[in-house]
């Protein structure tokens, strides 16, 4: 193979000639129709005359036929057709993507001109871009959706960084297999004569005497099993005077942690059932968050909480059981105790938020359990709705959800039930395909196992057949 390049960056075959040695027009005709989507022959005057097109989906081309090449395209790609068809232009060799116009939406193709020698003819070949378009869109729109999510994640590090901090009283954080200090705020290392971020990484063993480190491993077993027991009292290493520890236990990625209070007289440590910053976090934060009894009976709500449920004041809230406001009545919140008692936490729970004007918000709920003589449930509710209003918006008069279809017992038969439930499976299909394909009906009709013509029936049935037109 002949490395030197005759012509732009193209790599020819060294014997050109003994290659394509007994191909016949047909196999010609074979390698351009591999070569692309489109084939156009484009006379002297830059009219279209014929095209050649290798799938169905790309059919609408032949519209293009008796028009100007330059007229099937978009304003801003017109310069570009001028200098494909310039024998003189530098970028004649080069592919060039253009925007044809079809059906109010543009369509990328990247386009190459072959002009033979003897003819004055010019031959385009075209590769369809929407597919290549459609990942790139998804690609932005994750990428868009990563970017919210780490911007809100570093917010929540930043304020939990500055309350750990800030808290008078001192606190660090320990790996419950090793024991090792994963963070320990201000007040505890002035409480040890030590230099800021000296801690993170010793052993929290060594903090205190040695007489008394057997006692600090029993006091973490017995919690483990026993929140409830009293704090215990031991002498710091190199410092006279007790101190009393007081230990929870966390989980986090996986592994157990140990959040330590140190009393050492000095500072007011609140107890674990009134700890005033954990409350003064709960009240501020920007998602909904209330805590319930057994009974699911509101015992703590903040003033999202409030908001969302369109309450005059947290106050209202207290004593009125949570069934009241999440999903359907002793159904969600009937699962998702369910799910804590077997799991002690879940996540991103779908449901619905009912306020007390009557209004309804889509909702994700995660949930914890912790376990007391009365387990107490702690849920963060986040409102999707935004999330969902970003999504294509659909007409009809079909349920749009198992709580409208169960709405139905009662006053209509179990079959019109069933046929209802039937086109409400068949629309939501329909409508996340069309969602996961950006609105390609020929990508969605695929992944479906549809024929195209299947596909446009139901679109038709659903009243569905207004919201896409990208084929």
């Amino acid at each position: 193979m002949n490395l030197e390049a005759t012509t732009g960056d193209q790599i020819p075959f060294s014997d050109p000639e003994a290659m394509f040695e007994g191909f016949t027009k047909a196999d010609i005709l074979n390698l351009a129709y591999c070569a692309g989507d489109f084939m156009l022959a484009i006379d002297e005057h830059k009219i279209v005359r014929d095209i050649a097109v290798n799938v169905r989906d790309h059919a609408f081309a032949s519209q293009w036929i008796g028009q100007k090449w330059t007229d099937t395209v978009t304003i801003e790609s017109r310069s570009k057709i001028e200098q494909l068809l310039d024998a003189h232009h530098p970028s004649r060799n080069i592919w060039r993507q253009v925007n044809h116009m079809h059906d109010g939406d543009d369509v990328p193709v990247n386009y190459k001109v072959i002009k033979p020698e003897n003819s004055s003819w010019h031959i385009a070949i075209g590769r369809d871009l929407r597919s290549v378009s459609i990942l790139q869109q998804r690609l932005l729109k994750t990428q868009q959706s990563m970017e919210r999510d780490y911007l809100h994640l570093r917010q929540t590090e930043t304020r939990y960084r500055l309350l750990f901090d800030n808290i008078s009283y001192p606190v660090l954080i320990a790996d419950a297999e090793n024991h090792e200090i994963q963070q320990a705020n201000r007040a505890c290392h002035a409480l040890l004569s030590a230099a800021p971020g000296s801690l993170e990484g010793k052993a929290l063993l060594a903090l205190v005497e040695r007489e008394y480190r057997d006692s600090v491993i029993a006091y973490i077993a017995a919690v483990a099993v026993n929140s409830a027991i009293a704090p215990l009292s031991v002498r710091l290493a190199g410092r006279t005077g007790f101190v009393k520890i007081a230990a929870s236990a966390f989980r986090q990625s996986g592994r157990q942690y140990w959040l330590i209070n140190i009393d050492d007289g000095l500072h007011e440590v609140p107890g674990k059932q009134s700890d005033q910053y954990v409350l003064d976090v709960v009240e501020k934060m920007p998602d909904a968050f209330v805590l319930t009894d057994e009974k699911q009976s509101i015992i703590v709500a903040n003033r999202a909480f409030a908001e969302l449920v369109q309450a005059g004041s947290v106050e209202q809230l207290l004593g009125v059981s949570l069934n009241r406001f999440i999903g359907r009545p002793d159904v969600d919140i009937g699962l998702l105790k369910k799910q804590l008692k077997d799991h002690q936490n879940v996540r991103n729970f779908g449901s619905i938020v009912n306020d007390l004007n009557g209004g309804e918000e889509p909702v994700e709920i995660s949930a914890i359990m912790i376990e007391r003589e009365q387990p107490l449930f702690g849920y963060s509710v986040r409102s999707i709705g935004r999330r969902e209003r970003d999504l294509p918006q659909t007409n009809g008069t079909y349920p749009r959800s198992v709580e409208q279809l169960t709405e139905l017992v009662g006053r209509k038969p179990l079959k019109e039930i069933v046929r209802e439930s039937t086109d409400l499976i068949e629309r939501m299909c329909i409508e996340a395909a069309l969602v996961h394909t950006s609105d390609n009906r020929a990508s969605a009709a695929e992944i479906l196992g549809l024929s195209r013509q299947s596909l446009y029936s139901k679109l038709h049935r659903h009243g569905l057949g207004n919201l896409l037109g990208k084929d």
